[in-house]
């Protein structure tokens, strides 16, 4: 089997298949629903067919515009202007300088936020003339099929983890690091997160059994491992959040798994967190791109730590980080303090509110999130929400 049919399933969609994609959009039900939910959340429940018809033909009038994925992704420029004008005190960047001009690289990202992690890494890799990035994705976040159409114009491609038995994992793995190699030596940068899910306890932690993959498809050419990993040319992104919009969410989640030791995810509660990891107020927001690991390591752990050691240098600390170390029992130096700033009046009032609106139990979970980078920063083990802790 070739290459171009063993990624059929998984590959970003290409500008000749654009049409017929946006044409099975407008004319799912599912998809539309969730657009004028999103857009016209009180008229949607008493005006959905109509809201619908108009959608539609709104949607097809703007797409007959874009005839290039390139085009596709420009178009939401505008967009991600608003949210970030609208949801955040400001978005910057740094280190884009270590970003080659022509070079593809294999972005491995902290990941705090389903959609927002890559999508501000390539608004900024848009901005500064790089080109963006193909963004790998769980299948677990398209149980819808328009959701899996969406992404894939996006430039993303499906990282199959929901197969199950060893046999069937290890091809699912294999055919992901074969369409990472084969993105690099196309020229096409990759966006992947560091692990399997959001740090949803704020510990950015790079999973071996990822960088295990990027190489698993060339473990019978002989080759050293560090020298297989060397050609993805691996650059650590981290990004940081004054405000994580999901914050609540997560802390609950945590909660109830450490209370009875599993949790029951709602069917609707990724397309939720995308929502509101989109809409909610986020305060600052910074990307850090890092070094390209040219000499990254000799096993997977070792890239694991060389992946770490970036992601938490290049995180940015914010005001809220230290108040919720603080809260946890934790000692901030001053130089610390002094260089991240005092926490602003109007952050501390939605942090805080963020706090009261959680149960009791819950809120050090919430604050163990947060305090984490604190800790990685300082060199010391990171707070757990199962602490019992005054968070008051």
């Amino acid at each position: 089997m070739n290459d171009a049919d063993a990624f059929e399933g998984i590959r970003p969609y290409t500008d000749a298949e654009m049409p017929a994609v946006i044409a099975r959009l407008l004319a799912d039900r599912a998809f539309l629903d969730a657009v004028i939910r999103f857009r016209f959340p009180g008229p949607s429940r008493w005006a959905p067919g109509p809201l619908r018809w108009f959608v539609a033909r709104y949607l097809g009038w703007r797409a007959k515009r874009l005839r290039t994925i390139d085009a596709f992704q420009s178009s939401l420029e505008s967009w991600l202007d608003h949210m970030i004008e609208t949801t955040s005190d400001g978005f910057s960047w740094s280190g884009i300088d270590r970003v080659r001009p022509g070079r593809a690289y294999l972005f491995v990202s902290n990941h705090r936020d389903i959609a927002m992690d890559s999508a501000l890494m390539n608004y900024v890799l848009h901005a500064e003339g790089r080109g963006t990035s193909r963004v790998a994705i769980g299948d677990n976040l398209l149980r819808q099929p328009f959701a899996a159409e969406l992404m894939r114009l996006n430039k993303s491609f499906v990282v199959r983890r929901s197969v199950k038995g060893i046999r069937d994992q290890l091809a699912a793995f294999t055919l992901t690091s074969r369409y990472l190699h084969h993105s690099i030596a196309e020229g096409v940068s990759v966006w992947i997160a560091q692990r399997e899910g959001r740090a949803k306890d704020g510990r950015d932690l790079t999973e071996p059994a990822i960088v295990k993959m990027f190489q698993v498809s060339q473990r019978k050419s002989g080759r050293p491992f560090g020298e297989i990993i060397a050609d993805l040319h691996l650059l650590p992104v981290a990004v940081s959040y004054e405000l994580d919009p999901c914050d609540t969410m997560k802390a609950h989640e945590l909660a109830v798994r450490a209370a009875t030791g599993t949790y029951a995810k709602p069917e609707d509660e990724d397309l939720r967190s995308i929502v509101r990891g989109i809409t909610g107020e986020k305060g600052r927001v910074h990307l850090s791109f890092g070094e390209e690991l040219v000499a990254p390591g000799d096993d997977a752990d070792a890239v694991a730590a060389a992946i770490d050691r970036q992601i938490h240098a290049g995180f940015r600390l914010f005001p809220t980080h230290l108040d919720a170390y603080r809260r946890l029992g934790g000692q901030v130096p001053e130089a610390l303090e002094r260089e991240v700033g005092p926490l602003s009046d109007a952050i501390g009032a939605l942090f805080a509110a963020r706090l009261d609106a959680l149960p009791v139990a819950e809120r050090p979970w919430l604050l163990a999130q947060y305090a984490a980078p604190v800790a990685f920063r300082l060199g010391v083990p990171p707070p757990s929400g199962s602490e019992a802790v005054d968070v008051g």
